[in-house]
């Protein structure tokens, strides 16, 4: 791995110069992926053949990651139907960029004060009231409707057949095991996840057909509802829309509504019906002429943007790859970044309106990367900044600044241990991501999530409730942008990505894992934009891991100064680091499950990236 990072740097000019990637470097763990016709990442082997049949049948990219985004939901890896759907599409017809805003919001009552009474500073982890309403079965819907060519019933049926019974896989058996204690609380939830219930394995176990009869009953609902629409004389779209008013405005919503109530939670049917999908314009910026899109600032994606304007006013291929003064530098324009996105991302829907103008403002990146220190890395006083003289306006939340500064927290490391185990710990919340490609030019880059086991499952539907509202605070000290009220969209870490060169399509990333996903992504897109890595290379190579942000999960922690550095970082490197003040412990995979699609502008077809950090797959043509 050492070497073939090394010789990255050095095939980086031709590499740039073709702005391609380069072509003749040693290999990677994982073998990059090539197609010419089409291609389709996602978290999971079985998902990524779900999306590989709707190309077969004749489908764009957009039918693909919509099967995938199907199948990956119904596999619980690591999301369900209850969640929510985030992604960018590029539509080859309009040239445009397409933002999808499948976010849910805080049912009715949900308030910052119906919390605090009952003794909870944030919304709780997991349970009833930590959900927000689903969000994935519509977004999935509009993006058929709008953008796809198939039928419903095409693009769900690998999911029908997965929920019917499929070979469960290992990761998702034990991880099952591991939060029973969770779901036994939860009946509807018990029946479908513990089939061996009262035995010392409750489970089930890796390769056994996995059963979920209610999903399978309800995604045939939708199925129904959408050939009852035709056969009526409805249009596509029409029939599309029937679907989605099934699980929105009938049946199907009444159930969720009454299962998810006789749980505890605080849903209304209006809640469901009054929803809906956000079709967006998308954020961006550009960075030595490459422009990247990201979502808006419900999202943490213009954190990363941010964090790209900063970084252009320094020579990071001079550093040199992963050099002291690399790790130093990124990781103090992260810091900056994140502690704006800390304060003021949130829901545009709703006052006050964010500052996002200013925020993106390349004069203001210009001021905060004054801030970075060469010499000695900066802790817990790094704060938001003051974006609103650089978009004509004066920041109405300077006394909220001073005394948000005053609720940092001590460190504790058996906080910071809970919170950063690389598997449990809320810094790597996973979920998974979706890239799709294909020869007429359409692009997707996808971040699903919710409904993470261990979830509650919403009466006899088979769909497990979002877990998203523990990201909203109750106290405009910590954001008042993100203050949770009902109708309201928490801002979330979902972050999926897109970047043009020379004026045309070239990559698309994402990654699950927190607050990880930025960070993963920016060194990414790094890597290759300033290493000439490949896309297998940039999400196999060594990324670091900072804490410097608040925990968007849990008790919205920070732990400043800390920092996961990858085994191979040397030892003079790791010296360094610890003289300016840097805390590290170390990892042997540290990339993160980067899912990437690259077109070659030189050749055509595409170069595929799934890092060897997961279970990630991809099928190409």
């Amino acid at each position: 791995m050492k070497t073939a990072i090394r010789t990255t740097a050095l095939a980086a000019t031709l590499a740039l110069a073709a702005a391609g990637p380069a072509h003749a470097q040693e290999k990677t763990q994982k073998p990059p992926l090539h197609g010419s016709h089409w291609m389709a990442i996602t978290g999971k082997p079985l998902a990524a053949t779900a999306g590989a049949r709707m190309f077969e049948h004749g489908g764009n990219a957009v039918d693909a990651a919509c099967a995938m985004l199907a199948a990956t939901s119904t596999m619980w890896d690591v999301l369900s139907w209850g969640g929510e759907t985030q992604a960018l599409i590029y539509n080859p017809q309009t040239r445009k960029i397409i933002a999808i805003n499948g976010l849910g919001v805080a049912p009715t009552g949900a308030t910052a004060e119906f919390f605090k009474d009952k003794g909870y500073k944030y919304p709780p982890e997991e349970g009833p009231l930590s959900a927000v309403t689903p969000g994935t079965p519509g977004a999935l819907i509009v993006m058929l409707a709008e953008y796809g060519t198939l039928s419903l019933a095409e693009v769900l049926g690998p999911s029908i057949d997965l929920a019917d019974g499929y070979a469960i896989d290992a990761e998702t058996a034990d991880r099952i095991e591991a939060e029973k204690k969770s779901i036994l609380q939860w009946p509807y939830a018990k029946a479908v996840m513990l089939p061996h219930a009262g035995q010392p394995r409750e489970a089930p176990v890796a390769g056994e057909i996995f059963r979920q009869a209610d999903l399978a009953a309800t995604l045939r609902k939708l199925v129904d509802a959408e050939a009852a629409a035709l056969k009526a004389g409805k249009s596509r779209k029409e029939a599309l829309q029937a679907a989605y008013d099934r699980f929105y405005r009938g049946d199907i919503a009444k159930e969720f509504v009454r299962g998810a109530r006789e749980e505890g939670a605080q849903f209304t049917e209006a809640d469901l019906a009054n929803w809906r999908v956000r079709l967006e314009e998308p954020r961006h910026t550009a960075y030595r002429g490459i422009e990247v899109y990201k979502l808006d600032r419900w999202t943490q994606g213009p954190a990363m943007l941010q964090a790209l304007n900063i970084l252009e006013r320094f020579d990071l291929k001079a550093m040199g790859y992963n050099s002291s003064n690399y790790i130093h530098t990124v990781y103090q324009a992260m810091s900056l970044a994140f502690a704006d996105r800390d304060f003021y991302y949130g829901d545009p829907y709703f006052p006050p309106e964010e500052p996002i103008r200013g925020l993106l403002s390349k004069d203001y990146a210009k001021e905060r990367a004054a801030l970075i220190s060469p010499a000695a890395a900066n802790d817990a006083a790094i704060g938001p900044g003051d974006p609103y003289p650089f978009q004509g306006g004066t920041n109405p939340y300077a006394v909220l600044l001073k005394q948000r500064a005053a609720l940092l927290p001590e460190f504790d490391a058996a906080r910071f241990a809970a919170a950063t185990d690389p598997v449990t710990g809320s810094f790597y919340r996973g979920t998974t991501s979706v890239v799709a490609a294909d020869k007429d030019g359409w692009l997707v880059s996808m971040t699903p999530s919710g409904g993470w086991l261990p979830a509650v499952i919403a009466g006899r539907t088979g769909i497990g409730m979002s877990q998203r509202a523990q990201m909203f605070v109750t106290d405009p000290a910590e954001n008042p942008f993100n203050v949770i009220e009902p109708g309201k969209r928490p801002r979330v870490t979902l972050t999926p990505s897109l970047a043009f060169r020379d004026g045309k399509p070239w990559l698309a990333f994402a990654v699950q894992g927190g607050d990880t996903q930025d960070q993963n992504l920016l060194q990414f897109f790094l890597n290759v934009v300033e290493f000439g890595m490949t896309p297998q290379q940039a999400a196999e190579a060594p990324n670091f891991t900072s804490y410097q942000m608040r925990d968007s999960f849990g008790m919205h922690e920070i732990f400043p100064g800390r920092v996961t550095l990858n085994d191979t970082i040397p030892d003079w490197v790791r010296r360094d680091l610890k003289a300016r003040g840097y805390k590290a412990d170390y990892a042997s995979r540290t990339s993160g499950p980067i899912n990437a699609i690259l077109i070659d502008p030189v050749q055509g077809t595409f170069w595929g990236g799934s890092s060897n950090h997961g279970e990630d797959y991809g099928v190409a043509w």
